[in-house]
């Protein structure tokens, strides 16, 4: 399935929405593209809504982990925005949720950028207790 991606600005904030797998090949490589188009500026603010991506291959993780050392090297952030499940597990799994800051609400992740604002982040701990009681 293709990745699509699609870009939009809040408040200074570019939120790209995704859509399809991020795996090996095509789509990897369509996300890179995105994100170096995204860090070109200083300081850049990502958020990366993955609500509509069903499926991240072992290079879909890099390829975020790449995302987020582009944006930092620029003085800047990736956040990540609605992850379903099994993604969440995943990135549980390979510890890259230590990496993000990871938001169920757009919202919250676009206040996430501004000190004075009140925000929610997700609970990771609450979301690895459920997995364990299941």
């Amino acid at each position: 399935m293709h990745l699509e991606i699609g870009s939009r600005n809040r408040e200074g904030v570019v939120v790209l929405d995704l859509k399809g797998r991020i795996t090996a090949g095509e789509e990897v490589s369509a996300f890179r593209d995105a994100i170096q188009n995204q860090t070109q500026d200083e300081m850049p603010k990502l958020v990366l809504n993955l609500q509509h991506v069903d499926y991240i291959d072992s290079t879909g993780l890099g390829a975020m982990v790449m995302c987020s050392t582009s944006a930092r090297r620029k003085n800047g952030v990736a956040k990540l925005l609605n992850l379903n499940r099994r993604n969440m597990e995943l990135l549980v799994l390979t510890k890259i949720d230590t990496i993000f800051e990871v938001f169920d609400d757009e919202t919250d992740a676009v206040n996430s950028f501004f000190p004075d604002r009140e925000i929610k982040r997700f609970d990771v701990l609450s979301f690895v207790r459920q997995i364990q009681e299941e």
